[in-house]
């Protein structure tokens, strides 16, 4: 055996287990943010008069604060992600895969960012901006952003990575369709169900365990 061959076993084994550490750790923050926020926010608009900013705001900021740690753990999962694909990875779906991605971060970000400069603003004028409509309208659009576009941008970093899976044969052909039909409801899903929002992270978390079992088998 040669000095490379060993630091290459060790590198084969060590990268699924990167990505299922990487993985459910962005699973258990994300959907634990997620929870949170859908606990203190009334989901309907015409049901939200602005009370849970004085009774809930705390456990908003929570949620807020462990968002950037969820996508840190992102970015590691889909560059473990890369790395186990290798020379296998396919061009085309890999920079959609890696764009939707990179995509879903910011505007996870973003959509967090603006929820924290409303709880600010709340606390200098809270007066100014029940009564401006400002309120109304900064909740609209950051649910818009989290809700809509990030989640959108969530199912077509699934599809492409199911594609990926299926051309290749690096999974089981059946994770490729159990992620189509999970990334499918992504697309067109309507509205704010708490229950379509958790399906990216917890497809996430599947994927983790099943490198995590496949590695220790290995």
């Amino acid at each position: 055996m040669t000095e490379t061959q060993p630091i290459l076993a060790r590198r084969s084994l060590t990268t699924p287990r990167s990505a299922a550490v990487a993985g459910i750790l962005f699973a258990a923050l994300y959907t634990t943010s997620l929870v949170l926020i859908r606990l203190a926010i009334p989901v309907e608009l015409t049901a939200d008069n602005g009370a849970w900013l004085e009774t809930n705001a705390k456990t908003v900021v929570l949620a807020l604060n462990l968002v950037p740690y969820a996508g840190i753990a992102f970015l590691w999962f889909i560059g473990v992600l890369r790395d186990r694909l290798g020379n296998l990875e396919d061009r085309f779906f890999a920079t959609v895969m890696l764009g939707s991605g990179l995509l879903f971060l910011a505007l996870t970000f973003a959509g967090a960012a603006m929820a924290g400069g409303l709880l600010s603003s709340y606390a200098a004028v809270s007066s100014t901006i029940l009564e401006s409509g400002l309120f109304s309208y900064s909740r609209e659009v950051i649910f818009h952003v989290i809700n809509v576009y990030a989640i959108r941008m969530a199912g077509v970093f699934m599809f492409s990575l199911g594609t990926i899976w299926f051309r290749t044969g690096v999974m089981h052909r059946g994770w490729a369709f159990v992620t189509y039909a999970l990334a499918l409801l992504l697309l067109v899903s309507i509205g704010y169900s708490l229950w379509v929002t958790l399906i990216f992270p917890g497809w996430v978390l599947a994927v983790s365990v099943y490198y995590l079992i496949r590695n220790r088998r290995d």
